[in-house]
């Protein structure tokens, strides 16, 4: 690598990507800190779990019809300020489930949560894409998505430990733990309109030379990719490709969701408090960690996309597969760990798959009908297990593998 390149890159990375870790690290914290409220609001709202996973679920019907909008929107005003938007409104609706009151209140504030949400992770994707050349994105991609285990892993036991402000100023302890929760948001959205810059070109922090060589690498790229082919929008948003990647993702995003939002629940039932279910349940996590960030370098330096995609959703099926066999719960949750690391481990290397072809407004477009289709696993997975609990009275049968 020559020096100018290295240099560069380091400067990109060290000013963009530790920012956007925890902005998405406050962003899948507070989509799914509804799974640690569950443990005590259920019971204080009377929500069954059929109610519940419908109401955490809805969230990304609502955020399934406004995702691409929203990224083409981003694409023509810039990052900063749609970025900055989103994470604003998103705050103020997420400390608004500190009042809601039963069940309608309860899927009216995910419903208005997940169309505030829409664009968030599907814009910082496509922003990467003008900021890293195709060699770094899938270690850079895991480096950003590290954010979702780590929400876990960090943000498991701390609600865990609001669920104990119970009774403190007359609040419940989950209507503590999603009003303290959404204040970062708020703040961070102050700080993202400031911090960010939309473009390389706009980069005043970059020396000239540093400005000049990454503008012209991506725009070397940006040409190499429409020689082959130049997608306006709607051939993005109807190509095969995509929709057979988003196919792919809706896969690898139900049995992630599926899991996230009732494993608090699942490691309850071995007769743990609520602090020892929220660190018990970030062992998955601690393993995904391990895998979004490592394998997505092994991605890059390996210059091999598929089989690093094919083998851990592979893992995350046989792990979740495996665990349903067992009811020991040090070795269901080995199992799940196992998953954990198939899940987390596809995602960085999932991402490099759309920005090797589209580009523009044609790859906000894509990225986002990729993650938007995808993600309506989100809604599937959790309602799917809370019906089969209602069902059957455990969440074992839930747990089949979708990959």
């Amino acid at each position: 690598m020559e020096p100018l390149e290295h240099r560069t890159i380091a400067k990109v990375t060290t000013r963009l990507v530790p920012f956007l870790i925890v902005c998405f690290f406050v962003a899948y914290l507070d989509r799914v800190n509804v799974s640690f409220a569950a443990l005590t609001m259920n019971k204080d709202l009377g929500l069954s779990a059929s109610a519940f996973g419908f109401g955490a679920g809805i969230f990304f019907l609502a955020y399934f019809l406004f995702e691409v909008p929203s990224n083409l929107f981003l694409e023509r005003v810039g990052a900063r300020r749609w970025i900055a938007r989103i994470m604003f409104t998103w705050g103020v609706l997420s400390g608004g489930m500190a009042f809601i009151v039963g069940e309608k209140s309860f899927y009216v504030l995910r419903v208005l949560l997940g169309i505030a949400e829409a664009g968030f992770f599907p814009g910082v994707i496509f922003f990467l894409t003008l900021w890293f050349p195709a060699v770094y994105r899938a270690r850079i991609v895991g480096y950003f998505m590290a954010a979702i285990p780590l929400s876990t892993v960090i943000g498991a036991p701390v609600s865990g430990l609001l669920l104990g402000l119970d009774g403190f100023m007359n609040m419940k302890g989950w209507q503590w733990l999603f009003t303290l929760e959404a204040a970062p948001a708020l703040i961070l959205s102050v700080i993202v309109f400031f911090f960010l810059t939309d473009r390389p070109a706009d980069a005043t922090w970059l020396e000239p030379e540093e400005r000049a060589w990454l503008v012209a690498r991506l725009e070397q790229e940006r040409r190499q990719r429409e020689m082959v082919r130049r997608y306006s929008v709607t051939q993005a948003l109807l190509d095969p490709k995509v929709l057979a990647l988003s196919l792919v993702y809706f896969g690898a995003v139900a049995t992630n969701y599926g899991l996230s939002f009732f494993l608090p629940q699942i490691v309850k039932a071995f007769g743990v408090s609520n602090f020892q279910a929220g660190l018990v349940a970030a062992l998955p996590y601690i393993a995904g960690l391990v895998s979004i960030v490592l394998w997505g370098r092994r991605s890059d330096r390996k210059l091999e996309r598929r089989f690093h995609l094919a083998f851990p959703l592979f893992v995350a099926s046989a792990g979740i597969a495996i665990s349903t066999a067992l009811n020991d719960p040090t070795m269901k949750m080995v199992a799940l760990s196992v998953a954990g690391f198939g899940i987390f481990g596809c995602l960085p290397v999932f991402w490099t798959f759309p920005a090797a072809f589209l580009s523009g407004a044609a790859a906000a477009g894509g990225i986002a009908l990729i993650n938007s289709i995808g993600n309506l696993a989100g809604f599937a997975g959790p309602y799917a297990m809370g019906r089969i609990k209602d069902v059957t009275g455990s969440y074992t049968a839930g747990l089949a593998p979708t990959e």
